[in-house]
């Protein structure tokens, strides 16, 4: 019988003391950080982590420092009484209950949603209707899909807010196009009845980037699903019912979410054609504005703060909503 150093091969006995391949391979496999190699492997692993997280320490600082650290000092904001000039006064859950009797911020809650329910829509019938007439093979794609996508990277600036409270002034271009017709016009942003709809003409305005999101998804859809269709005696509408529609809900799903979101965030155009205060009649009092107004003409921080988290919370229960009901009525290709 052989001992452990003395075991054969088919060239012979090895001698005493000699490791086989068998008896290398066992004992890296029981502590490859022994080996050479292994060693080498641990200390490239290591520095191929270390030079991760040192690419990526600018973003973990940004990340840390101006955005958790600013929303985690809000949040504690938010139960205190707060005017930047003295030390915050701790107040519990105060901010939150008089948002629930204070009756400008209902005013802004109703406007918010009142906007969110028209523009949002819209938005998104106008972007499928100019990309469904894009995608059908017209001249100048690359022309009119820039001219239609630059609004929206330009909607949402001052300059343009102001062009608005200009176009729709008792003087504007509108009411000069409506006399060419024998209308009378009147200022329509300083009609509470009209102002909301102003910025909701601005809003429609700004639909390139869900254009282009469907422009996109309609390229991808195959041609043969049309043709079987049309051999089969569909029409124009049955084929957008049953083939266009349910292949784009993945992207009427993101359109969706993203237009509302940016529509309960818009600011800048109500602030500067009611020159920031709402008007008239609060009628452009948007929730971001008056949190605004709240947090930094009337020094309020700590209410202001509270009223931030409260729609945070919502835009939160939004999402989630809308991702709990996707899988009755979002479809993929690659479900069976």
């Amino acid at each position: 019988m052989t001992t452990r150093d003395e075991r054969t091969t088919g060239a012979g006995v090895r001698r005493r003391g000699e490791r086989t391949p068998v008896l290398a391979a066992e004992e890296q496999l029981r502590d490859p950080g022994t080996t050479p190699r292994g060693r080498r492997s641990s200390t490239q692993t290591r520095r191929e982590a270390l030079a991760a997280y040192g690419f990526l320490t600018p973003w973990l600082a940004g990340m840390i420092l101006l955005t958790i650290g600013p929303m985690v000092y809000s949040l504690y904001l938010s139960f205190t009484r707060y005017n930047l000039l003295t030390p915050p006064v701790w107040n519990g859950l105060a901010n939150y209950q008089r948002m629930l009797v204070d009756p400008r911020f209902k005013a802004s809650v109703g406007v918010t949603l009142e906007y969110v329910a028209v523009a949002v829509p819209l938005i998104l019938i106008v972007s499928m209707v100019v990309a469904m007439v894009l995608n059908q093979g017209i001249r100048f794609l690359p022309f009119y899909r820039a001219s239609f996508y630059l609004p929206s990277l330009v909607g949402a600036s001052v300059a343009i807010s102001m062009l608005w409270r200009t176009m729709f002034g008792g003087s504007g271009v509108f009411n000069a196009f409506l006399a060419k017709l024998g209308i009378e016009g009147q200022s329509w942003i300083g009609n509470p009845d009209t102002a909301l709809y102003t910025l909701v003409a601005l809003s429609v305005w700004t639909f390139g980037a869900p254009m282009i999101i469907f422009l996109a998804g309609l390229r991808q859809v195959p041609k043969e699903l049309y043709e079987a269709a049309m051999v089969d005696g569909a029409g124009h509408v049955r084929r957008f019912i049953s083939i266009t529609l349910p292949t784009l809900t993945p992207l009427i799903f993101f359109n969706v979410l993203l237009t509302t979101v940016n529509a309960f965030q818009a600011f800048t155009p109500a602030y500067v054609i009611s020159n920031g205060n709402g008007g008239p009649l609060d009628s452009t009092l948007f929730y971001t504005l008056y949190l605004y107004q709240r947090g930094f003409t009337q020094l309020e921080m700590g209410y202001a703060s509270a009223m931030a988290w409260a729609l945070t919370i919502v835009l939160a229960l939004f999402t989630a909503f809308m991702f709990a009901t996707a899988r009755f009525w979002v479809h993929y290709g690659d479900e069976r």
